[in-house]
Order: structure tokens, then C-alpha cells, then sequence
């Protein structure tokens, strides 16, 4: 045997894995009109397949290697084995399942649903529904807290009320409480400090971010147009108004260091693995940035795109 040719093979083996893993990182992103998913690698924005699945994909979550999808039109979820990129599970006892919080096991999820006003738990590895928790009227964004104990839910598109919810067990969740913020709120948000919340706002160019231990107020940051929505990623926040086409760079306690122009109609956005992503309802671009909101591609996918996440195999 050739011995140099042999300890290149090795080293090769060494490294498939990571080569993989890298190639399996892509933003799946709704295809609201077309009832498919769409892959698109990261980092090149190149389109690798689509997923076909039920009708009208309104949102998706990652929860480990699953994506969680809601079909808020005809009440169903789908359950999408990211690496495979294939429908594992399809459930479709709901009313209207809007949007999805992910339990750090990797097994769990909580998806909202507003018709029925409830918030159901999901058993991501089987495909079962584990519990439901009537928690207030048109439950919607939802958000865990990153001990993993807690969930908030926003009751409407601008709502009055948010829930908050327990889910120490993990498989029965259970409503302990509802507060008002000081605005009618949108989308919520915990920051990976777990010390701070973020309400987004339904009907003014504003947002709360709350000390979650001591319960008070701490900002009111400014947020474009309403209504807006919020992720994190290590210390800063990332906020996005899709009527007037920005994403808003800020640190947890609310101070502004950055302001992106994306495409209008890019309203929901969600992070991992260094990367922001934001779909435009209505025009079916999905816009990836970086850490610092800096844009690296923003490409026509769909014809309409509501919503997207980072999934890595």
C-alpha cells in the first residue's frame, strides 16, 4: 500500500464530517402560495431543493433537526427531518397553529394556537401531541426563556394581554398568569441573558424590554413601522419592521447600534449559527445578514415568503 496515499484517505475521513456539517447548514424558508419549503444553503444563497408540504406553510421553527411548520389556513403541522429534508410527521388536530417555541432538548415544542386559544405541547422525535393549555384568545408569538421554564405569548396581533406560561414539566404546559405591557404588543422575545424580555409593538414605531426577575420596565427602544419583530444572538438584538423594510441593531438593554435596509414586507426574522434571516411576505426574498445586520445575500426564493429559520443537520 501506498503510504502516503493512505494517510491522505485518513485524513480525509477526519474531515468529512465537518465538510458535511457545513454543507448541511440552510435557511428553510415558506413558500406561503406554492405549499412547499424552500432549502437555500448558507452562506452562497444558492436554492438547494424544495420540500413539499401541506398548503399554506405559515411559519417554521428548527427544534433540533426537525422544522416545525404551522398551516394556520387548514389547522396542521408539519414535521420536517432537516437532514433528510423530508416530511416526517403531519399533524392536523388544531384550529389555527400560528407560531413555535423550541424546548433546548431538542424533543419538545409549544406551538400556539389562536382559533382554539391554546398552546400545545409536541413530542418532536414521535410526532405526537402531548397536552393543550388554554391560555387567553388569538395566541400567537410565542417565546421560552432560556432556562427553559418558562413561555410567553403574545393574545393577538396587537394584544392586550401576554401569557405566561409554565412549562417546568415538559410535556404539560400550564398557564400561571396574564399581564398587560404598555403597548399593545406584537411579537415577544427573551434575550440569552434570561434577565431581559422584548415586547414588539402592533401599533406604534416602539418596544418594552422588561427585567424579567425584578418584573419593571427598563426601555422603550425605538422600532420603525409596526408591527415589528425580534431576535438575539450572544449579546445584541436584532429588530425588524417590514413596512419600512429594516433591520434595527441594538444591544439587550435597548441602545441602537445599527440600521439595515432590507426588503419591504420583511417582517418576522430569526438567528442561529451567526446568521440572521429575513423573509419578505409578499415578495418572497429571503435576506441573510451577519451578526453585525451587515447583509451577505438577498435573493427572490417564493412568490411570497412568511417565514424562515437556520437549520444545521
Amino acid at each position: 500500500m501506498n503510504r502516503r496515499e493512505f494517510l491522505l484517505g485518513a485524513g480525509a475521513l477526519v474531515l468529512a464530517p465537518r465538510i458535511r456539517l457545513r454543507a448541511r447548514q440552510v435557511a428553510l424558508v415558506t413558500a406561503d402560495l406554492e405549499s412547499h419549503l424552500v432549502a437555500v444553503d448558507l452562506p452562497d444563497g444558492r436554492v438547494r431543493s424544495h420540500v413539499p408540504t401541506l398548503a399554506y406553510p405559515r411559519s417554521v421553527e428548527a427544534v433540533g433537526e426537525t422544522a416545525i411548520v404551522a398551516h394556520s389556513d387548514i389547522g396542521a403541522v408539519t414535521l420536517v427531518h432537516g437532514p433528510t429534508l423530508s416530511v416526517r410527521h403531519e399533524l392536523r388536530d388544531f384550529g389555527e397553529p400560528r407560531y413555535t417555541a423550541g424546548h433546548p432538548d431538542r424533543r419538545h415544542a409549544y406551538v400556539t394556537d389562536a382559533a382554539r386559544g391554546e398552546v400545545v405541547s409536541i413530542d418532536v422525535l414521535t410526532g405526537r401531541v402531548l397536552a393543550r393549555e388554554a391560555v387567553g384568545p388569538l395566541a400567537r408569538h410565542v417565546t421560552l426563556d432560556p432556562s427553559a421554564r418558562t413561555l410567553w405569548i403574545a393574545l393577538g396581533p396587537k394584544a392586550e394581554e401576554i401569557a405566561v406560561v409554565d412549562v417546568s414539566d415538559r410535556a404539560r404546559p400550564r398557564l400561571v398568569r396574564r399581564f398587560r405591557p404598555p403597548i399593545l404588543a406584537h411579537d415577544v422575545g427573551f434575550a440569552p441573558d434570561g434577565r431581559r424580555a422584548w415586547v414588539s409593538s402592533g401599533d406604534r414605531n416602539q418596544l418594552a424590554v422588561y427585567d424579567t426577575l425584578a418584573g419593571r420596565l427598563l426601555a422603550r427602544p425605538y422600532g420603525d413601522a409596526p408591527p415589528q419583530h425580534v431576535t438575539f444572538a450572544g449579546g445584541l438584538a436584532y429588530v425588524t419592521s417590514g413596512w419600512s423594510g429594516t433591520l434595527r441593531v441594538h444591544r439587550l438593554d435597548g441602545t441602537p447600534l445599527a440600521r439595515t435596509v432590507v426588503p419591504v414586507g420583511s417582517y418576522n426574522v430569526q438567528q442561529a449559527d451567526r446568521w440572521v434571516v429575513t423573509p419578505a411576505l409578499g415578495h418572497g426574498y429571503l435576506t441573510a445578514c451577519d451578526e453585525r445586520g451587515r447583509i451577505r445575500f438577498s435573493e427572490r426564493v417564493a412568490r411570497s415568503s412568511h417565514d424562515a429559520c437556520v437549520l444545521s443537520a
